[in-house]
């Protein structure tokens, strides 16, 4: 996220030096609304894979447990929240950047609705990756979404809506809302220790009026659909750096790319095709259900001097962003998502939870969010480095 004066690596050495002349919008309208910018954090290369570890700075520990990663790809966001160095922080999702950090952090991250904070940069019409907030509380990211939503004349996808009333109460009745429990979406590989450890509060949900039940949208070709859009960004933001800077780059961001340049127009036509079913399952299943619950990760903070995980409950995974599935189906969908501080496993190591609801329910999200939060206090349970 460009800031004005203050250096901006992306993480790669390509960057190391680059010092941007503006804010972006994101940026440009916390400080309009009073913020204060303290500075910048860590990030894998280019945002690329949930671990943060780059060739500028180095790698960023888990505030749990500091021979575990943090997640990214907001990483740094996630450890300066948990560790009490600033209140709120700014970043983009494109494959769980904000909520999987959120969950290995203990705070939380939430990806608002395709368009709901404009979209800078070069393709604002795609709805893939999108700003929004982190923060130690819900209450915290809803105050910031009051002030980085809104309407944008320059960019064409972003929702012409006064965002004001994110700031209001959040507080509501849950009595009789419907909640669809989600453990694996259908036998998707995952660690027993997420569930077991999420298992543990549905009962949080039941307590406050809920219906709780086991179910799931069928989002059997999320994943596919996900990783050839992906693949198509990172063809047309890493073209020039691989012609140009290819020995700078790191593995996994060359794969990324080289895989979009293969694709045909006829891949991405079809990906976006399937997604376009995909989503009117989503509306079809949310006329059932309010909200949909389940893991934002597969698998718990894992050592940080692995790149990612290559196995997950004994499936191999095939690609380095694979074990992120359960953020990358649901980026797929278009829907909000939010994750929330759940529990810990026994080792200590912070787990959380997903949210999701239907298209555009940005602020039924952030209620849902806000009611577990109060009835959990897991937010209030720092890290040893600080306590």
């Amino acid at each position: 996220v460009a800031t004005a004066g203050i250096r901006t690596t992306m993480g790669s050495p390509i960057y190391a030096d680059n010092v941007p002349s503006a804010d972006a919008e994101i940026v440009s309208r916390m400080k309009s609304a009073g913020a204060v910018v303290l500075g910048k954090t860590n990030t894998p290369e280019f945002g690329a894979g949930s671990q943060t570890f780059n060739q500028v700075f180095g790698a960023t520990l888990n505030a749990y447990d500091t021979s575990r990663t943090c997640g990214g790809s907001s990483g740094g966001s996630g450890v300066g929240l948990a560790c009490g160095m600033f209140p709120t922080t700014v970043g983009t999702d494109l494959g769980g950047s904000l909520r999987n950090p959120a969950a290995w952090s203990n705070v939380v991250g939430l990806r608002p609705s395709p368009g709901r904070v404009p979209a800078s940069g070069p393709l604002p019409w795609t709805s893939m990756s999108t700003a929004g907030p982190m923060g130690r509380t819900v209450g915290d990211v809803a105050l910031q979404l009051s002030v980085q939503a809104g309407p944008d004349p320059l960019v064409p996808s972003s929702l012409q809506e006064d965002p004001a009333y994110f700031a209001g109460s959040l507080d509501r009745d849950f009595a009789g809302t419907r909640i669809a429990w989600s453990r694996d979406l259908g036998g998707r590989p995952i660690e027993p220790v997420q569930t077991q450890v999420l298992d543990a509060q549905r009962h949080v949900f039941e307590d406050l009026g809920c219906i709780v039940e086991d179910a799931e949208p069928d989002l059997s070709e999320a994943s596919s659909v996900f990783q050839v859009l992906r693949a198509f960004s990172f063809a047309h933001g890493q073209e020039s750096h691989l012609r140009d800077h290819r020995d700078l780059l790191k593995d996994t961001v060359i794969w990324n790319a080289e895989e979009g340049l293969e694709l045909r127009a006829l891949d991405v036509a079809k990906a976006e095709e399937t997604r376009t079913e995909l989503f009117g399952r989503m509306i079809a299943f949310f006329d059932q259900y309010d909200y949909l619950a389940l893991p934002v990760t597969s698998v718990p903070p894992f050592s940080v001097d692995i790149p990612y995980p290559t196995v997950v409950n004994g499936v191999e995974m095939e690609t380095y962003i694979d074990w992120m599935w359960p953020c990358m189906d649901i980026t797929a969908i278009a829907c909000p998502a939010i994750s929330v501080p759940s529990g810990f496993t026994p080792d200590g190591l912070p787990v959380g939870l997903q949210l999701v609801s239907a298209p555009r329910t940005d602020f039924a999200l952030l209620q849902l969010a806000h009611a577990f939060e109060g009835a959990t206090q897991f937010w209030k349970q720092r890290p040893g480095v600080v306590s």
